[in-house]
C-alpha cells in the first residue's frame, strides 16, 4: 500500500482549522445567546432547556431522569439545578404519581410565564445569530451536517 492509498489517521491542517473555527464560533454563538437570555429575562441557557422540555411534555411534568435524558444533563447536574429553579418558583418536584420511587417535576405558572416572556426574545436572538448569518441553503447544510454528527455519536 502507498502512503497516498493509505487511509490518513489524523486530520489534516485544512480540517483542524475547519474543525476550530466550527467549535470557536459554536462557542461563541452559545456564549452571545446566553448572555442575552440572561439579561432579557433572566434565565440561564439551562433554566430554559428545562422548561422547555417541561413545556413541552405531557401535563407539563416529567419524572427526573427522563428530564435529564431529554436535556442531556447527568443527573446530578439536574438535581442542584432543579434546586435553584424550585427556590425561585419556575418549578415544583412532586412524588412520581404512578411510581413512589420517583419525583417528578412539575412546571409552576410562575415558569410557564417566564418560559413564555423568554421565548420571542430568545428566538429573535436565534434568527439574528444564526438564521440571518446564513444562507438558506448553509441553514439546510447546517440541518445535514448536525444530523450527520449525532448520527455517528449514536
Amino acid at each position: 500500500m502507498t502512503r497516498t492509498t493509505r487511509r490518513r489517521v489524523l486530520p489534516t491542517t485544512e480540517e483542524l482549522r475547519v474543525w476550530r473555527g466550527f467549535i470557536e464560533t459554536t462557542e461563541a454563538v452559545r456564549a452571545e445567546l446566553g448572555a442575552r437570555l440572561q439579561a432579557e429575562c433572566g434565565l440561564s441557557p439551562g433554566d430554559y432547556a428545562v422548561l422547555l422540555a417541561l413545556s413541552e411534555a405531557e401535563g407539563q411534568r416529567l419524572r427526573s431522569s427522563q428530564l435529564a435524558d431529554d436535556i442531556g444533563w447527568e443527573r446530578s447536574r439536574l438535581s442542584h439545578h432543579l434546586g435553584r429553579m424550585e427556590k425561585r418558583g419556575l418549578i415544583r418536584r412532586e412524588e412520581c404519581r404512578t411510581d413512589n420511587r420517583g419525583a417528578e417535576v412539575v412546571l409552576t405558572a410562575e415558569g410557564s410565564a417566564a418560559f413564555r416572556g423568554a421565548t420571542v426574545p430568545h428566538l429573535t436572538a436565534v434568527r439574528e445569530l444564526f438564521v440571518d448569518a446564513l444562507t438558506p441553503e448553509q441553514v439546510t447544510a447546517a440541518g445535514e451536517i448536525a444530523a450527520a454528527l449525532r448520527a455517528k455519536l449514536g
